[in-house]
């Protein structure tokens, strides 16, 4: 990263000198023209699979000369930050879970960059109920779950989906909603015990490593699609930092790689570190990346 670094500060330097020599109003350094540092800001929810990209990200944002703020909200209230400007950053988008925000705000927000493909979601159960391997096989079984599925936070398109597949399938069963670590708290507890459970599930996840457990089947196709994740950004990124937009835009990273990472860090790595040690590990690509 030492080399990455020079070069960089070496490009910027060529680049003021340049820009100063045909207009004298143009500055490349990282501050507003009152002299402040810019600060990128990074939206973060409460799900395991947006942190090692946005630490990654963040990281490298730093080196670059910038401030960093990290920003904690729901989905919904992530894509309202992006299209008001308080957000510049967003490193997990589901597509096309998350498209109707993209279409909502799509006069202020930019889809800048897929970060991986191959992204799955769905309910899951315990690989020991061989008799439930379809949604269509909860139909009339709905009380040994106890009426429930366990979900994440309400108002998420996945939360969203989910009420759609119950209508779909005609059960009666209602969405529990808390945050990743409960909903995984509740569903461990059922399976320590063999009990009937089902909760939500999606790729990349530790959970898949870590329990013996099945997504269901789907024929009406409600869930059953791939998803790819993208980085989205505010429109107003490409003029306040252009350097840090050409850099998102070439962003991609492996879900191998994703699932690794929060497998690190759901066993008490710290992030910053779990990120640093990526970041080691792949300069060539960071350099793909950052256009050299």
């Amino acid at each position: 990263m030492k080399r990455l670094v020079i070069s960089l500060v070496s490009a910027l330097f060529l680049i003021g000198i340049v820009g100063c020599s045909g207009d004298a109003g143009t500055s490349d350094d990282k501050s507003t023209s009152e002299g402040k540092a810019v600060t990128i800001k990074f939206g973060i929810t409460p799900w395991t699979s947006t942190v090692p990209p946005t630490k990654i990200a963040s990281l490298i944002v730093q080196e670059m000369g910038y401030d960093v703020e990290e920003v904690d909200a729901d989905a919904g209230s992530v894509y309202t930050g992006l299209s008001r400007g308080d957000i510049n950053v967003f490193m997990d988008s589901w597509i096309p879970a998350h498209q109707p925000y993209l279409d909502k705000y799509a006069d202020t927000i930019d889809d800048t960059a897929i970060s991986y493909d191959g992204a799955t979601a769905g309910w899951v159960v315990p690989t020991y109920m061989e008799d439930i391997n379809s949604y269509e096989d909860i139909k009339g079984k709905e009380d040994i779950f106890g009426n429930e599925m366990y979900s994440i936070e309400e108002g998420t398109s996945a939360s969203e989906t989910i009420d759609e597949l119950i209508e779909t399938y005609d059960l009666d069963i209602e969405q529990v909603h808390s945050s990743e670590g409960a909903m995984m708290a509740m569903a461990i507890k059922k399976m320590d015990k063999e009990e009937p459970v089902i909760f939500y599930g999606w790729r990349p996840h530790t959970m898949f490593n870590k329990f013996d457990i099945k997504t269901l089947e789907d024929p009406k196709e409600v869930f059953g699609y791939e998803s790819s994740i993208h980085v989205i950004t505010n429109n107003d990124l490409q003029e306040s930092a252009p350097d840090v937009y050409e850099f998102l835009s070439n962003w991609s990273i492996s879900i191998d790689d994703m699932e690794e990472m929060i497998a690190q860090i759901d066993d008490g790595a710290n992030p910053d570190e779990v990120a640093q040690e990526w970041i080691d590990n792949n300069e060539d690509k960071i350099k793909e990346m950052m256009g050299e």
